[in-house]
């Protein structure tokens, strides 16, 4: 498959940075290149062993987690490898829950994040990024939208206990935010399972990449 630019075309593109990150995440960046949106992601100004262990081995994860996704609304689309360092990805246009704390949203949008996050699931994916809402998203259309699977684990390989704890792991990001947007209708099942997840929370140590928080600007 041709890749859609390499990295000799972003010298003419529109880019907008997104989030420079820490010494071992990536540089994030909107850019347009002939009139299409992609997320740029690059490792090339981290450190040499950041960029020839870390970031090839994210960059990798990631472009592989979104080609299973293909076709899912909301999620990034067309993800490919622009070079070693570096990945591109359809951009998702949207506004980040976590930057709307005041919401707020209706259940039929939290019905239709929680069915989003579920269909990826499906697919043998678990996120493991969506306590913080900074990687949720709703759509100018009012739908919901999922990006940034650079954390994302596959759990085709699991026993069926642990790939439900991850997956319960993952809605309980989306069940955070329904129980202080629309607590009377998030319903007693999943208001149990969000309790169960916040006494482990505790032990949870993916808090951001490599327990990193991300730094993010405005989009």
């Amino acid at each position: 498959m041709t890749s859609p630019f390499d990295r000799g075309a972003l010298a003419s593109a529109e880019r907008q940075l997104l989030r420079d990150g820490r010494f071992a995440n990536a540089r994030v960046e909107r850019v347009r290149i002939a009139g299409t949106d992609w997320i740029f992601k690059d490792f090339a100004s981290r450190a040499f062993f950041v960029r020839h262990t870390v970031g090839r081995f994210m960059l990798g994860r990631e472009v592989r987690a979104l080609r299973r996704l293909e076709g899912l609304p909301g999620i990034p689309s067309q993800a490919f490898r622009v070079d070693a360092l570096s990945m591109a990805a359809r951009f998702v246009p949207g506004r980040a829950l976590a930057d709307t704390p005041n919401g707020p949203f209706s259940t039929d949008f939290l019905l239709a994040l929680e069915a989003l996050l579920r269909q990826v699931h499906a697919r043998g994916l678990v996120h493991l990024d969506t306590r913080g809402g900074g990687n949720l998203l709703i759509g100018p259309d009012g739908a919901p939208g999922i990006i940034d699977f650079q954390a994302a684990l596959s759990t085709r390989w699991m026993p069926r206990s642990l790939r439900r704890w991850l997956e319960d792991m993952d809605l309980s990001g989306v069940y955070k935010k329904w129980q202080r947007w629309q607590p009377d209708t998030l319903g007693a099942a999943r208001l149990e399972s969000l309790d169960r997840l916040n006494r482990w929370r505790r032990w949870w140590f993916l808090r951001g990449y490599f327990g990193l928080s991300k730094k993010r600007k405005p989009q």
